[in-house]
């Protein structure tokens, strides 16, 4: 057809005319153009459902689900829309906390200083299963990260309780509440990838494994958190 067109051949068919083959002309490199590429349903479909597969495996990820022409259903679909809910919150929350941290720190005189590995967080770490499916593995990772929210919260009720600084202790208790949501946070995103009777087994399990760990680490008067 466009060949056609721009040997003038469309023009001369009758009810048609100069005007209609430049406007096929227009909407065929309309339809050419990268900008405006459409593919089909299904090669669409396949496109979708790997990433929604892959963007369920991210443990910041709560929620995706697909949008757009692909969710209608429409012969062809040209962007890919995706509705995603993410642990943003939890995420802008603690960078707020540490940001606060380093004021604290800041205003008595005192830095960060070197990073060093986490004995504790490296060993729980391990806790995590090498075989499985890719679900159970998430739920590993995110009872890992309810283990270090739910440690946490306890470290830092025992500081807004014993510390004599008022105002650290309002920033320990607000701290303090803040890790317990997360905790409870992460164990029921948990239940989102398998049954509730596996999690709660599985969390067992991890606190028998904790215990064992702790009882190796050394005890440093430097650890708080």
């Amino acid at each position: 057809l466009e060949h056609a067109c721009r040997d003038g051949r469309v023009a001369g068919v009758k009810g048609f005319g100069a005007k209609t083959q430049a406007a096929i002309l227009d909407n065929i490199a309309f339809a050419k153009s990268p900008e405006h590429d459409r593919m089909l349903w299904a090669d669409a479909d396949a496109i979708v459902q790997g990433l929604m597969a892959w963007m369920r495996g991210c443990p910041e990820v709560r929620r995706v689900e697909g949008a757009g022409s692909w969710r209608r259903g429409r012969e062809t679909v040209g962007d890919l829309d995706l509705l995603v809910e993410t642990l943003t919150p939890i995420v802008a929350e603690e960078w707020a906390h540490f940001e606060r941290v380093v004021e604290a720190l800041r205003t008595r005189g005192w830095g960060l200083g070197p990073p060093r590995k986490d004995e504790y967080v490296a060993g729980i770490q391990q806790f995590v299963m090498k075989g499985g499916s890719e679900s159970q593995r998430l739920v590993d990772r995110l009872l890992i990260n309810a283990l270090i929210e739910a440690r946490s919260c306890e470290r830092f009720r025992l500081l807004a309780k014993e510390i004599q600084d008022e105002g650290l202790r309002a920033f320990y208790y607000e701290l303090m509440v803040s890790e317990a949501g997360h905790y409870k946070t992460f164990l029921h995103l948990a239940k989102n990838y398998q049954p509730a009777d596996y999690v709660l087994h599985r969390w067992a399990d991890f606190l028998e494994k904790e215990g064992r760990l702790v009882a190796t680490l050394p005890v440093r008067g430097d650890r708080m958190h």
